[in-house]
């Protein structure tokens, strides 16, 4: 797990343990889930250089846009500090580096991470519907692969080419929590990540989200 990961998912996790304590929340979870989302490919179709469809100018080409898609992981918490009402941090990050854009052999990690309120229902004894609403951003992690021939020997060797870009984001999500044994539960999420700008790169600012996490409630329901 890349370092921004843990410092956001750390930095996240003492923002709501402090709405913990001076709201003197009701009910804690954690979860860890897996999933996927997805955005096509942009094109670049400005009047001074216009590219085909999926492709992006690279200053010097066209050449083909990136894709978001595969194997995505989740990270959550939240806390409830009314019967219905709470807070939520999420930080949803790929696997692996894909492309970004291959022929520059420039390669990405996008995550996206969000602050939300949250709306929950207990209905029943393992039924818990829950909205949340919020802001956050999105970051692409780009990294650059360059291979040389070394007396013989071929090196490759990748360096950072920067957190840029980075988007804000609007969040929706809409999940369920399913009790199974006690506090322990699994929650299917569907969630919607509004990146401001992402038309930059993708093919659109919305990018859908699907995941499917299990967690531990203390406190109680």
């Amino acid at each position: 797990m890349p370092k921004f990961t843990l410092r956001t998912i750390l930095l996240l996790a003492l923002l709501l343990f402090g709405g913990v304590n001076g709201a003197h929340a009701q009910r804690l979870s954690a979860y860890f889930g897996l999933g996927g989302a997805k955005d096509r490919a942009g094109t670049t179709s400005n009047s001074t250089n216009a590219c085909l469809t999926g492709q992006l100018f690279d200053g010097l080409i066209c050449e083909p846009g990136p894709k978001i898609s595969g194997l995505f992981g989740v990270f959550g918490v939240d806390v409830r500090f009314k019967r219905h009402l709470g807070i939520n941090a999420e930080y949803t990050f790929h696997f692996k580096k894909v492309p970004f854009l291959p022929d520059d052999s420039l390669n990405m990690r996008p995550t996206f991470y969000d602050v939300n309120v949250m709306w929950m229902r207990v209905a029943g004894n393992r039924i818990a519907p829950l909205l949340e609403g919020g802001a956050g951003g999105a970051r692409l992690g780009l990294r650059s692969t360059s291979t040389t021939p070394i007396t013989g020997i071929t090196n490759t060797s990748s360096f950072s080419a920067g957190s840029r870009p980075n988007h804000a984001q609007l969040h929706f999500g809409a999940g369920l929590k399913f009790y199974v044994r006690g506090n322990i539960f699994i929650k299917p999420q569907f969630d919607l990540h509004y990146v401001f700008n992402f038309k930059d790169q993708f093919g659109r600012n919305l990018v859908p989200e699907y995941t499917g996490s299990v967690g531990y409630t203390s406190g109680g329901r």
